[in-house]
């Protein structure tokens, strides 16, 4: 029987990847968009020469490779910028996701996708679950991780969903606010809860 699929997001600096961490050594199939993401701008690949070809040679470093930095400035800064280089990536990505997914042979397989709201991917998943953290401890987490500017966190938080939108999708919510041995408990006990689950629904 194909593996029925979890979506698992959640906003900046929530730790996603520490839960999706924790699911993979319990045997779960994860697949990461950001990671495909990554996979289809290498150089090489067609979507690069695109961007290349719109943006110009200054989102490249020196390696050939592309500078994600440069590029989220100038995505941040214009709308219009950021909706082309989304009708460009975000086909690739799907592709290559459902990719991944098919060599699933758990019981359940996992996309982590922080846009699985946004980009509306929550549709292709049977089950939702959100990782929430409060506001503050994000903002903590992520200026800490990525050396960014508390201005520039915020400017992401204000580009992602609203917390109270990706919520209202949730068919499961963890709240990563405290340690990583606590947190491996929570995610035990999912797991073993979605390997009870047909389809992703109770």
């Amino acid at each position: 029987m194909k593996p029925w699929v979890l979506g698992l997001t959640g906003g900046i600096g929530s730790g996603k990847t520490a839960v999706a961490d924790r699911f993979a050594s319990l045997g779960a199939h994860v697949v990461d968009a950001d990671q495909a993401a990554r996979w289809v701008v290498e150089s090489g690949r067609p979507a690069l020469q695109q961007i290349v070809e719109h943006f110009g040679e200054d989102v490249l470093l020196q390696s050939g490779e592309l500078d994600r930095a440069t590029l989220r400035q100038r995505i941040f800064d214009d709308p219009a910028e950021r909706q082309w280089l989304e009708k460009l990536l975000h086909p690739l990505i799907r592709a290559e996701v459902a990719q991944q997914l098919a060599l699933a042979d758990s019981s359940y397989a996992i996309m982590v996708s922080p846009l699985l709201i946004e980009s509306g991917q929550y549709r292709q998943v049977g089950r939702v679950l959100v990782v929430d953290v409060p506001e503050s401890l994000q903002i903590a987490r992520t200026t800490a991780r990525d050396q960014a500017s508390e201005e520039q966190v915020r400017a992401i938080l204000s580009a992602q969903v609203q917390r109270e939108e990706r919520l209202k999708h949730a068919d499961d919510v963890l709240v990563n606010d405290r340690d990583l041995s606590w947190l491996g408990v929570e995610v035990e006990r999912l797991h073993r809860f979605y390997l009870t689950l047909r389809g992703g629904q109770e």
